[in-house]
């Protein structure tokens, strides 16, 4: 009998480890194609509202943004990824994303054709990037997910959004922030 409480046990312990390998994602339309970004880097999502322009910036940042007071930079990541800008339509939103950087928090707003919903998804089901042939840089994509019949390319928001260019970012909310002062 004591065997089978083990068994009983051993398999409940399973069952917790299978849990534990199923992660969340949001994901997103952008030109066409379906992406997702692990859910835990998430803050919330808003509507679209129109970034004030900070001149001699990369084109791909559209601006900065007020939320609550925190100046936060928006990236056009259609842009990012060299296609065409983002179409602005109804459906347009802005992922806000937290990111550690000098071991501060850093706010980035990311513009998205629209917002679909959250995946669990086993990370048994997680593909490695392909190594060619996607329309993206490869060290952007942390892995590739089938849900349906469609894949879910799975963004590396670390390497999508630079150190180098996150020290810029740093730089440009600081800089609006004082000059709100």
């Amino acid at each position: 009998m004591a065997a089978l409480n083990i068994l009983r046990r051993s398999d409940s312990y399973s069952a917790q480890q299978e849990s534990a390998e199923i992660r969340q994602f949001l994901t997103f339309q952008l030109a066409g194609e379906t992406f997702a970004i692990g859910i835990l880097r998430i803050r919330e999502i808003l509507e679209y509202v129109r970034p004030t322009v900070v001149p001699l910036m990369p084109d791909f940042i559209r601006g900065v943004m007020n939320l609550r007071g925190a100046v936060v930079p928006v990236i056009d990541l259609s842009l990012r990824f060299a296609r065409e800008p983002t179409a602005l339509n109804r459906r347009t939103c802005i992922v806000i994303i937290e990111m550690e950087h000098e071991e501060q928090c850093q706010l980035i707003g990311v513009l998205v054709d629209a917002v679909h919903e959250v995946l669990a998804i086993p990370d048994d089901e997680i593909e490695p990037p392909p190594q060619f042939g996607s329309r993206i840089r490869v060290d952007f994509i942390q892995g590739m997910a089938k849900v349906d019949s469609r894949f879910v390319v799975l963004l590396d928001v670390d390497k999508v959004l630079s150190l180098s260019e996150m020290s810029l970012l740093s730089e440009l909310s600081r800089q609006e922030e004082a000059e709100e002062e």
